[in-house]
Protein backbone atom coordinates (compact mmCIF):
# COMPACT_ATOMS: atom_id res chain seq x y z
CA UNK A 1 0.00 0.00 0.00
CA UNK A 2 1.35 3.39 -1.54
CA UNK A 3 1.54 5.84 1.50
CA UNK A 4 3.82 8.58 -0.03
CA UNK A 5 4.28 10.43 -3.27
CA UNK A 6 6.79 12.48 -5.00
CA UNK A 7 5.97 14.91 -7.61
CA UNK A 8 8.63 16.08 -9.84
CA UNK A 9 7.56 19.66 -10.38
CA UNK A 10 8.02 20.93 -14.05
CA UNK A 11 5.58 19.52 -16.55
CA UNK A 12 3.44 17.71 -13.29
CA UNK A 13 2.25 20.20 -11.25
CA UNK A 14 3.39 23.60 -13.70
CA UNK A 15 3.96 24.18 -17.09
CA UNK A 16 7.07 25.29 -17.18
CA UNK A 17 9.52 23.14 -19.63
CA UNK A 18 8.64 24.92 -22.69
CA UNK A 19 9.86 28.39 -21.42
CA UNK A 20 12.70 27.03 -19.84
CA UNK A 21 13.97 25.48 -23.38
CA UNK A 22 13.09 29.06 -25.08
CA UNK A 23 15.22 30.75 -22.58
CA UNK A 24 17.92 28.61 -23.48
CA UNK A 25 17.02 29.50 -27.14
CA UNK A 26 17.44 32.95 -26.57
CA UNK A 27 20.56 33.21 -24.92
CA UNK A 28 22.54 30.49 -27.13
CA UNK A 29 21.19 32.84 -30.06
CA UNK A 30 23.02 35.58 -28.56
CA UNK A 31 26.52 33.47 -29.36
CA UNK A 32 25.07 32.74 -32.49
CA UNK A 33 24.38 29.22 -31.46
CA UNK A 34 21.07 27.11 -32.82
CA UNK A 35 19.61 24.86 -30.04
CA UNK A 36 17.01 23.11 -32.39
CA UNK A 37 14.30 20.99 -30.21
CA UNK A 38 15.17 17.55 -31.21
CA UNK A 39 18.81 18.15 -30.04
CA UNK A 40 17.48 20.08 -26.94
CA UNK A 41 15.19 16.86 -25.94
CA UNK A 42 17.87 14.49 -26.15
CA UNK A 43 19.93 16.28 -24.04
CA UNK A 44 17.38 16.09 -21.53
CA UNK A 45 16.22 12.96 -21.54
CA UNK A 46 19.94 12.12 -20.82
CA UNK A 47 20.29 14.88 -18.04
CA UNK A 48 23.40 16.86 -19.94
CA UNK A 49 22.97 20.70 -20.77
CA UNK A 50 22.16 22.47 -23.45
CA UNK A 51 25.74 24.40 -22.89
CA UNK A 52 27.23 21.29 -24.44
CA UNK A 53 26.20 22.69 -28.14
CA UNK A 54 28.20 26.01 -27.38
CA UNK A 55 31.11 23.85 -26.05
CA UNK A 56 30.84 21.90 -28.96
CA UNK A 57 31.71 24.99 -31.44
CA UNK A 58 34.60 26.06 -29.57
CA UNK A 59 32.87 28.89 -26.89
CA UNK A 60 35.15 29.33 -23.72
CA UNK A 61 33.74 28.51 -20.19
CA UNK A 62 33.87 32.04 -19.54
CA UNK A 63 31.66 32.88 -22.28
CA UNK A 64 29.24 30.05 -21.58
CA UNK A 65 28.83 30.89 -17.73
CA UNK A 66 27.78 34.60 -18.41
CA UNK A 67 25.13 33.48 -21.10
CA UNK A 68 23.67 30.67 -18.45
CA UNK A 69 23.06 33.75 -16.02
CA UNK A 70 21.59 35.67 -18.65
CA UNK A 71 19.73 32.33 -19.55
CA UNK A 72 18.45 32.59 -15.87
CA UNK A 73 16.99 35.53 -16.56
CA UNK A 74 15.43 35.16 -18.96
CA UNK A 75 14.16 31.78 -17.67
CA UNK A 76 12.32 34.12 -14.56
CA UNK A 77 10.71 36.75 -17.24
CA UNK A 78 8.75 33.89 -19.03
CA UNK A 79 7.78 32.62 -15.27
CA UNK A 80 6.48 36.09 -14.12
CA UNK A 81 4.72 37.09 -17.60
CA UNK A 82 3.44 33.18 -18.94
CA UNK A 83 0.38 31.03 -17.59
CA UNK A 84 2.47 28.07 -16.13
CA UNK A 85 -0.38 26.98 -14.82
CA UNK A 86 -2.00 23.20 -14.98
CA UNK A 87 -5.90 23.15 -14.79
CA UNK A 88 -7.34 21.12 -11.85
CA UNK A 89 -3.71 20.26 -10.07
CA UNK A 90 -4.85 22.17 -6.42
CA UNK A 91 -8.20 20.38 -6.56
CA UNK A 92 -6.09 16.66 -7.23
CA UNK A 93 -3.76 17.56 -4.33
CA UNK A 94 -6.13 18.54 -1.88
CA UNK A 95 -7.95 15.31 -2.56
CA UNK A 96 -4.48 13.29 -2.26
CA UNK A 97 -3.40 15.35 0.82
CA UNK A 98 -6.56 13.53 2.67
CA UNK A 99 -4.43 10.01 2.12
CA UNK A 100 -1.01 10.24 1.50
CA UNK A 101 1.94 12.43 2.65
CA UNK A 102 3.51 13.98 -0.37
CA UNK A 103 6.47 16.12 -1.44
CA UNK A 104 8.13 17.73 -4.42
CA UNK A 105 11.45 16.77 -5.70
CA UNK A 106 12.90 18.76 -8.59
CA UNK A 107 16.02 19.87 -10.22
CA UNK A 108 14.71 23.25 -10.75
CA UNK A 109 17.26 25.69 -8.74
CA UNK A 110 15.34 26.94 -5.62
CA UNK A 111 15.51 30.54 -6.91
CA UNK A 112 13.31 29.55 -9.69
CA UNK A 113 11.16 26.64 -7.85
CA UNK A 114 9.97 30.01 -5.43
CA UNK A 115 8.93 32.28 -8.29
CA UNK A 116 7.44 29.45 -10.22
CA UNK A 117 5.11 28.68 -6.60
CA UNK A 118 4.44 32.49 -5.12
CA UNK A 119 0.89 32.65 -4.20
CA UNK A 120 0.00 29.60 -6.06
CA UNK A 121 -0.89 27.62 -3.55
CA UNK A 122 0.22 24.38 -4.39
CA UNK A 123 3.07 23.68 -2.01
CA UNK A 124 0.68 24.13 0.69
CA UNK A 125 -0.05 20.45 0.26
CA UNK A 126 3.46 19.33 0.85
CA UNK A 127 5.36 17.95 3.33
CA UNK A 128 8.37 19.62 2.12
CA UNK A 129 9.95 20.43 -0.88
CA UNK A 130 13.58 19.82 -2.34
CA UNK A 131 15.54 21.56 -4.93
CA UNK A 132 18.58 21.00 -6.97
CA UNK A 133 20.69 22.37 -4.52
CA UNK A 134 19.52 19.89 -2.07
CA UNK A 135 21.36 16.80 -2.66
CA UNK A 136 24.50 15.76 -4.26
CA UNK A 137 23.33 14.79 -7.80
CA UNK A 138 20.90 16.07 -10.31
CA UNK A 139 18.44 13.23 -12.12
CA UNK A 140 18.75 11.04 -13.84
CA UNK A 141 20.60 10.03 -10.46
CA UNK A 142 18.95 8.63 -7.74
CA UNK A 143 19.93 11.19 -5.31
CA UNK A 144 16.93 13.68 -5.22
CA UNK A 145 14.30 10.50 -4.91
CA UNK A 146 16.55 8.72 -2.07
CA UNK A 147 16.60 11.74 -0.40
CA UNK A 148 12.83 12.69 -0.58
CA UNK A 149 12.30 8.36 0.85
CA UNK A 150 14.99 9.33 3.78
CA UNK A 151 13.46 12.77 4.49
CA UNK A 152 9.83 10.88 5.18
CA UNK A 153 11.95 8.06 6.35
CA UNK A 154 9.74 6.00 3.77
CA UNK A 155 10.18 2.75 2.68
CA UNK A 156 10.36 1.79 -1.09
CA UNK A 157 7.78 -0.07 -1.51
CA UNK A 158 5.54 2.29 0.33
CA UNK A 159 6.26 5.05 -2.37
CA UNK A 160 5.59 6.24 -5.72
CA UNK A 161 6.54 8.74 -8.05
CA UNK A 162 5.21 10.93 -10.40
CA UNK A 163 7.43 12.09 -13.20
CA UNK A 164 7.33 13.27 -17.34
CA UNK A 165 10.70 12.76 -18.05
CA UNK A 166 12.87 10.19 -18.98
CA UNK A 167 15.55 12.15 -16.71
CA UNK A 168 13.07 11.35 -14.28
CA UNK A 169 11.77 8.25 -14.82
CA UNK A 170 15.63 7.12 -14.73
CA UNK A 171 16.08 8.62 -11.79
CA UNK A 172 13.07 6.93 -9.62
CA UNK A 173 14.04 3.60 -11.60
CA UNK A 174 17.92 4.03 -10.61
CA UNK A 175 16.18 4.17 -6.44
CA UNK A 176 14.08 1.64 -7.15
CA UNK A 177 10.61 3.69 -6.66
CA UNK A 178 8.08 2.96 -8.69
CA UNK A 179 7.42 5.76 -11.57
CA UNK A 180 4.09 6.85 -12.91
CA UNK A 181 4.70 8.82 -16.26
CA UNK A 182 1.68 11.62 -16.79
CA UNK A 183 1.39 12.53 -20.51
CA UNK A 184 3.17 15.75 -21.74
CA UNK A 185 3.39 16.52 -24.82
CA UNK A 186 6.97 18.29 -24.76
CA UNK A 187 8.41 14.86 -23.72
CA UNK A 188 6.33 12.14 -25.76
CA UNK A 189 9.52 11.50 -27.57
CA UNK A 190 11.17 10.62 -24.33
CA UNK A 191 11.88 6.72 -23.54
CA UNK A 192 9.45 5.76 -21.08
CA UNK A 193 9.80 1.76 -21.37
CA UNK A 194 11.09 1.86 -17.40
CA UNK A 195 7.41 3.27 -16.54
CA UNK A 196 5.28 1.12 -13.75
CA UNK A 197 2.24 3.15 -15.43
CA UNK A 198 0.98 5.95 -17.23
CA UNK A 199 -1.70 8.59 -17.18
CA UNK A 200 -2.55 11.74 -19.60
CA UNK A 201 -3.51 14.01 -16.78
CA UNK A 202 -2.76 13.77 -13.19
CA UNK A 203 -6.61 13.48 -11.88
CA UNK A 204 -6.18 9.70 -13.34
CA UNK A 205 -3.33 9.43 -10.23
CA UNK A 206 -6.24 7.91 -7.88
CA UNK A 207 -7.18 4.90 -10.52
CA UNK A 208 -3.67 3.67 -9.75
CA UNK A 209 -3.53 4.51 -6.37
Amino acid sequence: MKKFILFDNDGVLVETEKFYYQANVKALKELNVNLDFDTYMEIMARGGTAWEVAKKQGISKEVIDKKRFQRDIYYQEFLRKEDIEIPGVKNILKELSQNYKMAIITTSRRVDFDLIHKNRGIVDFMDFTLCVEEYKRAKPYPDPYLAGLKKFNAKKEETIVVEDSQRGLTSAYNAQIECIIVKNEFTKTHDFSKADYFINKLEELKTIL
